[in-house]
């Protein structure tokens, strides 16, 4: 007891700690900061938030894992993983001794070394001189100076974006509002001429002229940001599920960014978000990692150059670019050869327009894609005695069909004593054939006067050697036994079945409202028969005589795809085109099965679009056009005859042709209609395929039946809740084994959701899909497909 109260006075009168170092140790977080405040430094564990806590400002490290070098930055708070927006010192970061202070002047400095490291000249008047961050994340010093005057690489929700410009890091690329430009000069993407105003948390960028852009999650208030990344491309992310997610880009295709790769070489992309760099033939690299290349072996002389055709490559350069008709390509050669200024190469185009570009000096910013005009062809110059060979060789390239051959013929003697009497044979054998050949056409009239278009078989219209074949009137009725055996019903005609003299048995359809006379038809019909694919109804003949047009086709037991799909019934007008009528009888199809019709289907479109000689849209694929043989390979019909039908006979709009629910968002906007709608209307009977429902009949959803969209639903499964197994086909669920499905499955799904992408730009070419179901390239986590066309009218 004595003790105690001997050591009482003692403890008594030990001094208490200050009241500010009090209040420093129990909070870290600032509102704002003053002269008073001063010196910040690295190391105090300070941050200045902003009133609503959503931004943090202070000094960060500039690498994730080490302290040794920092700036001071603005950032998202409570959002992992860190993310900075800007700086003051991006490019001149300072050591853990630097500090921060405000003068008694009232300039923000922050001190390293006695050097001002504060990116732009900050300074304020009186007592307006303090540090403070804004809601909108706006870091300001007094009333004139704000950090959204001075962006770095990322505009925020709510910043002005028609002032300023942004900066990517490495800082080779910039963007204005309006353009992304190259070295500050070189623009390769613009706005269209509407400039960028300013991005909302919703995800909508407002533009001049009240247009915009909307991301593909727009509606969602989340932290959103407006990125200039150092491969030069422009990209929305939003924060949702605990990471940055891209919503929106500026350049689907990262090789068309300039300055990428080097001087004479071409840029490659991987198909994701990445791109590398190879030297065309005859070229090598210069020097390693320069992505810059160089001759193997000099011209020497234009004349005695050669030129090697790299297919789907273009080089979309500067200064030493020069566009200028040509007739033909001889005549685009030889403007190369007689430039003043050294030629190295020329792009040509095969379409008629007389497109000829000289590329002049050197080769820039070059570029592979196969989705660029496949009517346009590289030829670069190389040397004589190059022996390397063009290794971008296209699907499209014509294949010679001619072979040439030597004739040689006897020289006639020196001198000859039977003239006359060669000249009486001579006369004799023209005499007998002039006979025998009047005699031919006699026979000829005798036998076609009694129909009608006897003034296109004497020679009007010839059908080209090797076209198919032309059958009477009489020979189908014939065949088809007076049209007594029909099998299906189609948007362009009735099927019928029927039994040739040869005995191959063929489906025989009945067009009706065919546009054109006898000249239009019979060339469109030369130019189905022509296209040969394994995947592919193939067409074996024709019939165009008293008013009527039938084409003869290949019969395909199975019918068509939907009766394996959709047990539930369908209308009548839906019917097989070629193919049986549907039973109840029909097997299952396993996953097996089902994936080799996609691939197939996949390739058969592919061909059409890139690998024909004439350019062929489908504009109507939908299950009732698949058909299956007897081992259930799959073939498209009715491809090639949307030229036949009359306006007035397509689907309600005039400009629409197909089927609703399998058709593009282009098609009821004012867009060109490109290969993409096909890839679209793919998309959507692949998902019927793995699902087995039609699009359009409405599955177990909260959403009221107008809201309701068949893609977002099953993105909604597949990839939110994780619930792939909801839309997979009832009938063979069962059999789903998620060990040997579900690779293939993943496939099917993703790859769907890529064709059904609202912009067509986002969907790929379907050569890609083909690759994609095979499995030979990588595909990205897909968006969420929309019924809403981003963009405006």
């Amino acid at each position: 007891m004595s003790l105690s109260l001997l050591l009482l006075p003692l403890l008594l009168a030990i001094p208490a700690p200050p009241p500010a170092l009090a209040q420093a140790a129990a909070a870290n977080n600032i509102s704002s900061f003053s002269s008073s405040d001063s010196p910040w430094g690295p190391g105090q564990d300070r941050i200045l938030l902003s009133p609503n806590a959503v931004f943090a400002a202070g000094f960060q490290p500039l690498l994730p894992n080490a302290s040794a070098l920092f700036t001071f930055s603005v950032w998202y708070h409570g959002l992992s993983p860190l993310t900075v927006v800007w700086s003051a010192n991006a490019g001149s970061p300072v050591n853990a001794s630097a500090s921060l202070v405000v003068t008694r002047g009232g300039q923000l400095f922050l001190n390293s070394s006695g050097v001002n490291r504060w990116g732009t000249n900050a300074t304020a008047a009186g007592n307006s001189s303090v540090l403070s961050l804004r809601d909108d994340g706006d870091l300001v010093f007094g009333a004139s100076w704000g950090s959204f005057r001075f962006p770095g690489d990322t505009f925020l929700p709510s910043q002005p974006m028609n002032e300023t410009k942004l900066f990517s890091k490495n800082g080779r690329f910039s963007f204005d509002s309006a353009s992304l430009l190259f070295n500050g000069t070189e623009a390769y993407w613009t706005a269209g001429g509407n400039n960028f105003l300013n991005l909302d948390d919703k995800g909508m960028i407002s533009q001049e002229n009240g247009q915009s852009i909307l991301s593909a999650d727009f509606g969602d208030a989340v932290p959103r940001r407006l990125t200039l990344a150092d491969d030069g491309n422009l990209r929305l992310f939003s924060y949702s599920q605990g990471q940055w997610t891209m919503v929106w880009q500026a350049m689907p295709e990262l090789c068309k960014i300039h300055g990428l790769c080097g001087r004479n070489s071409i840029c490659m992309s991987d198909g994701a978000n990445a791109t590398y760099c190879v030297c065309p033939p005859g070229f090598r690299s210069s020097a390693p990692g320069n992505y810059e290349c160089e001759r193997k072996i000099p011209v020497a002389r234009p004349q005695s150059a050669k030129f090697l055709r790299l297919d789907f490559v273009n080089f979309t350069g500067g200064l030493n670019q020069t566009n200028q008709q040509a007739t033909n390509y001889s005549d685009c050669l030889s403007k190369c050869l007689s430039a003043s200024s050294n030629c190295e190469g020329f792009m040509f185009n095969y379409d008629g327009t007389g497109r000829c570009v000289l590329q002049l000096g050197q080769l820039l910013y070059g570029y592979w894609s196969p989705g660029t005009d496949t009517a346009n062809a590289m030829f670069l110059m190389v040397d004589q005695s190059e022996t390397d060979e063009s290794n971008f060789t296209g699907l499209t390239t014509v294949l010679e069909t001619t072979c040439p051959i030597n004739v040689t013929l006897p020289f006639p003697p020196d001198e000859s004593n039977a003239t006359t009497r060669n000249i009486v044979i001579i006369c004799t054998l023209f005499a007998a054939e002039l006979i025998t050949g009047m005699a031919f056409f006699s026979a000829f009239l005798k036998k076609y006067i009694k129909y009608r278009n006897m003034a296109q078989t004497l020679g009007l219209e010839l059908l080209p050697a090797g076209g198919p074949k032309r059958f009477t009137l009489a020979e189908i009725k014939a065949a088809t036994k007076g049209f007594s055996d029909q099998i299906g019903r189609g948007g362009f005609g009735d099927v019928y079945k029927g039994e040739l003299n040869d005995k191959r048995v063929v489906a025989v359809k009945c067009l009706k409202n065919v546009a054109g006379g006898d000249a239009e038809f019979w060339a469109e019909v030369t130019i189905i028969a022509r296209m040969h694919h394994l995947n592919l109804v193939r067409l074996w003949g024709f019939c165009a005589e008293k008013g009527q047009r039938i084409l003869v086709y290949e019969y395909v037991p199975n019918g068509s795809l939907d009766k394996f799909l959709f047990r539930s019934g369908r209308p009548a007008e839906l019917g097989g085109e070629t193919g049986e009528v549907a039973d109840n009888q029909k097997p299952t199809l396993d996953w097996g099965v089902r994936y080799r019709i996609a691939l197939g289907v996949a390739r058969a479109i592919a061909y059409l679009h890139e690998e024909c000689l004439e350019w062929v849209l489908h504009c109507d694929i939908k299950p009732e056009n698949i058909l299956l043989g007897d081992d259930f390979c799959p073939k498209i019909s009715d491809f090639g005859l949307a030229k036949l039908r009359k306006k007035e006979d397509m689907v309600s709009m005039s400009r629409i042709r197909g089927t609703r629910g399998y058709m593009a968002p282009e098609w009821a906007k004012t867009d060109q209609i490109t290969p993409k709608a096909d890839v679209y209307s793919f998309g959507m009977v692949l998902l019927e395929i793995v699902s087995g429902v039609r699009n359009f009949e409405m599955q177990g959803s909260l959403l009221d039946s107008e809201d309701w969209y068949f893609p977002g639903w099953a993105f909604d499964k597949a990839f939110k809740e994780m619930k792939v197994e909801d839309i997979l086909d009832r009938q063979i669920k069962h059999a789903y084994d998620d060990r040997v499905h579900f690779k293939l499955v993943d496939r099917m799904v993703k790859t769907a959701m890529w064709c059904l992408q609202d912009r067509p730009e986002l969907r790929p070419s379907m050569g890609k899909v083909a690759k994609m179901l095979e499995g030979t390239v990588e595909i990205m986590e897909p968006r969420k497909p929309t019924i809403f066309y981003l963009g405006d009218d």
